[in-house]
């Protein structure tokens, strides 16, 4: 890839990683718009290390708190922190499950720009339903097993493209009653494990093809998207409370009417 490319993907990956607009539509478009060739697996990887990277750094306390307390409540002691912990590797297990049957079916029947289209404007009407009539009556200390599950199941669905991980997350973690930033910060902490199995499935397969790559320009593009996504966590929890949802709806609405058209002048 060239120098340019390099950066547009990377700046994708990081900044759509967690915004509710999908990563998956935004890195069909370079291709299909510019005839760009796949970036290949080790690109792949290294900008997934490096959005990882980002979300530990950004929640370093929280995860530090969490892992202590995940620790101590082996010999018995409960705390707030080891329940978001054990919460957190619950809510996990759905998408981990549907991941490892259904990831050959997705990938050979689901990757097309017609169901992106769909899934980034069907995802994006329930986004705007969930903020537009939200009840914001709960934190993160009263979450249940229930709502573990439930939002984790919500998170297998991220696994068709264009329906957005963090979309879809937060939009039924608001339904369910949830403050925005509690919703906006479960959200990412699911992402930690999601971001980190993903990297190291496509690691393994890195190593089994021994595919060569130019690292310079993969470690440019892992720290361009880790330091994209950190600023981009940063700015949207700042600004969440402030701007809400809406404006990610417009944008996945506009996104998804243009995909469509690219699909049907194209197709």
């Amino acid at each position: 890839m060239e120098l340019f490319q390099v950066v547009i993907l990377a700046l994708l990956q990081g900044l759509t990683e967690f915004l509710p607009i999908s990563s998956s539509a935004h890195l069909i478009l370079p291709s299909q718009l510019l005839g760009w060739p796949d970036q290949g697996l080790a690109f792949d990887v290294g900008v997934h290390v490096g959005t990882l990277i980002a979300v530990v750094a950004y929640f370093r306390q929280d995860l530090r708190s969490m892992f202590s307390a995940w620790s101590l409540s082996f010999t018995g002691e409960r705390s707030q922190d080891a329940k978001l912990a054990w919460l957190t590797i619950l809510a996990t297990f759905p998408a981990l499950i549907v991941g490892l049957v259904l990831n050959d079916f997705i990938d050979q029947n689901l990757r097309s720009i017609l169901v992106i289209a769909g899934t980034t404007l069907v995802f994006g009407g329930m986004l705007c339903w969930a903020d537009l009539f939200r009840v914001e009556t709960r934190s993160l200390t009263v979450l249940t097993i229930k709502d573990a599950l439930i939002i984790g199941c919500s998170q297998a669905l991220a696994l068709i493209p264009g329906t957005s991980r963090s979309g879809i997350t937060i939009s039924t973690a608001l339904m369910l009653g949830f403050e925005r930033q509690a919703a906006a910060r479960f959200s990412f902490l699911l992402s930690i494990p999601v971001i980190l199995g993903a990297g190291l499935i496509k690691g393994i397969d890195l190593y089994a093809v021994g595919e060569s790559a130019p690292w310079v320009m993969v470690a440019l593009g892992t720290l361009i998207a880790g330091i994209s996504a950190f600023s981009c966590i940063h700015l949207f929890l700042k600004w969440l409370d402030r701007i809400g949802m809406q404006p990610f709806v417009v944008y996945r609405m506009i996104l998804g009417v243009f995909l469509l058209v690219i699909w049907f002048t194209t197709g």
